[in-house]
């Protein structure tokens, strides 16, 4: 992605984007608890996410989404579809993606191998080493079938346990750029009360990020209040700014961070 399209970005930037893979999330029978997990463990290795979408275990919509985010992506992270059954088209999907052919890796069939024992590794669960061309085998402590990066695209279990080891271990294939800082404070106080002041500091600082969530506590109405950005003397001078519209009404500050 150029730093163009965001002007948030400093130009040692690192991005990241998630698809998150299944029918069953988007029916609501499984919660999705990935995406948080990621975005906090990118954030904290200074690779920033960009966007994430849910899809269907549909192979056309797979292959579309991988490779519009992996062009505009530095990091694609996919999850769910990798395991035994009918629907885990999601390596496959990823092959079409990238032109290469399907095939069955021997390391990986060991792993599974050395994992269940004959009577147990069946055809289904043989299809779990099948991986495409040129793919770099993820490690799986907890149920041995890897994941595997292409490119830069990182193929993981829709299982959280899973999909975290996965994740550790997609961290050596990783670098990291400038690291967003932040800084929050809530009051009681109404959005509408401070929306149009609050829009003169965004304007005085474009390349600050400043956004307002509303919330209820002990019956009473606040807003939470977070200052973001690349730069901190930016960033702090932004969030004294904040913070003065706060004080100049009086409100009560419940937290600040």
């Amino acid at each position: 992605m150029s730093n163009k399209d965001n002007k948030f970005m400093p130009e040692n930037k690192k991005t990241a984007a998630l698809i998150i893979i299944g029918n069953e999330i988007l029916s609501g029978r499984t919660v999705d608890k990935n995406l948080n997990f990621l975005a906090v463990g990118l954030t904290e290795m200074g690779i920033n996410m960009e966007e994430a979408r849910v899809v269907k275990d549909i192979e056309g919509d797979i292959i579309k989404a991988v490779n519009e985010l992996r062009a505009k992506c530095d990091y694609v992270f996919t999850s769910g579809g990798i395991g035994p059954t009918h629907d885990d088209i999601t390596a496959l999907s990823i092959a079409k993606a990238f032109g290469v052919e399907l095939y069955r890796d021997p390391v990986a069939k060991k792993l599974l191998e050395d994992h269940y024992p004959p009577e147990k590794l069946n055809a289904a669960r043989l299809k779990m080493a099948d991986i495409p061309k040129g793919a770099t085998l993820l490690n799986n402590p907890v149920s041995s079938a890897p994941g595997f990066k292409m490119e830069n695209v990182f193929v993981m279990a829709g299982v959280p346990s899973i999909m975290q080891a996965m994740f550790e271990a997609s961290k050596e294939h990783l670098e990291g750029g400038a690291k967003m800082l932040s800084r929050m404070i809530s009051a009681y106080i109404t959005e509408g009360n401070i929306a149009e002041r609050l829009g003169d500091v965004q304007y005085k600082y474009p390349d600050v990020e400043i956004g307002s969530y509303p919330y209820i506590k002990n019956e009473r109405l606040g807003t939470s209040l977070v200052v973001r950005s690349f730069d901190k003397t930016k960033l702090d001078q932004a969030f004294a700014e904040v913070k003065s519209i706060l004080d100049k009404d009086g409100v009560e500050v419940e937290e600040e961070a």
